[in-house]
């Protein structure tokens, strides 16, 4: 349910959602040209998101990951692993950081 949440949010934005899935053998991503991955910090028992992250750059090595999380702050394990963090619930918030990364500055 969450995804497809998420995945209206980043389609109202201008952007095209695809959906992954986080099972307890690995991560099945959509294709090679994804540009942005949006990451729930908690996916459960069966999988973890610092080892997600690693696998997602593994094979995504040029991907944006943006952390979704009920956080107040970025969890520091998987800092080093994302370029982003926006708190759930927020998707104003969301689409802002989504523009700020995939669209630099002139």
């Amino acid at each position: 349910m969450h995804q497809r949440i998420y995945g209206w949010i980043v389609e109202a934005a201008g952007y095209r959602a695809l959906h992954a899935q986080v099972l307890s053998r690995g991560v099945h991503l959509p294709d090679d040209h994804t540009d942005l991955v949006l990451l729930d910090y908690h996916l459960g028992r069966q999988a973890n998101a610092v080892e997600t992250a690693k696998v997602i750059h593994s094979r995504l090595p040029n991907a944006t990951v943006i952390v979704l999380s009920d956080a107040l702050v970025l969890p520091d394990d998987i800092a080093p692993h994302v370029q982003g963090f926006v708190r759930k619930g927020d998707p104003p918030k969301l689409v802002e950081t989504i523009h700020k990364l995939l669209r630099p500055p002139p």
